[in-house]
């Protein structure tokens, strides 16, 4: 019974830390927090997680009913969360900076774009609802959170990381990073398009 347990919690848990990827958003998130200081990070990381946790709660226990009810279907949410991410990437390679965070915005800035869509997107979402259809919904969740524990984990040393990279490895990166984040977004808005 308890190997069973952890099979499943195995094969729920995978598919949502692939669609989160926390790691490969790390750079772009770098970015996007440039200049916050050290309460204002710590303020962000956790609407970051709150926002992420709410949302995917939510999806997880209406999510269904509430694309029915309002009649949008997956690919809409693709596409609006790859314009979202596009327009931050071309806004921090055009200007330098994505978001321009004055103070009193850190919470903000942690619950979109950062919470949503770039930790809890609409992978992240699409893999919980097609899960909720083949495993208890507690099984799910269980696996959801544990992801986020992770992701909070790592966004929390994410200035350690980057500092370790040192200012120009970390605008090198930062850079590269915005370019990718540009590709996933159109990739985002493809799939949506193409109903993939």
């Amino acid at each position: 019974m308890v190997l069973d347990f952890l099979r499943d919690l195995g094969l729920t848990f995978v598919p949502i830390f692939v669609a989160m990827d926390v790691v490969g958003v790390l750079p772009i998130m770098t970015t996007l927090t440039e200049g916050m200081t050290k309460g204002e990070f710590n303020r962000m990381t956790r609407f970051a997680i709150y926002s992420g946790l709410g949302l995917g709660l939510l999806f997880l226990i209406v999510g269904n009913a509430i694309f029915s009810l309002m009649g949008i279907e997956l690919r809409d949410f693709l596409i609006a969360g790859g314009l979202i991410l596009f327009l931050i990437s071309a806004k921090d390679l055009i200007t330098g900076k994505a978001i321009d965070a004055e103070k009193g915005e850190s919470s903000l800035v942690g619950a979109v774009p950062i919470g949503i869509p770039l930790i809890v997107g609409p992978g992240v979402l699409t893999s919980i609802l097609v899960l909720t259809g083949q495993y208890p919904i507690w099984l799910v969740m269980v696996a959801f959170v544990l992801n986020l524990a992770i992701a909070w984990a790592a966004v929390s040393q994410m200035r350690r990381i980057m500092r370790f990279l040192g200012q120009s490895g970390a605008k090198v990166v930062s850079k590269v990073a915005a370019l990718f984040l540009a590709a996933i977004a159109i990739k985002m808005i493809r799939q949506g398009i193409l109903g993939g």
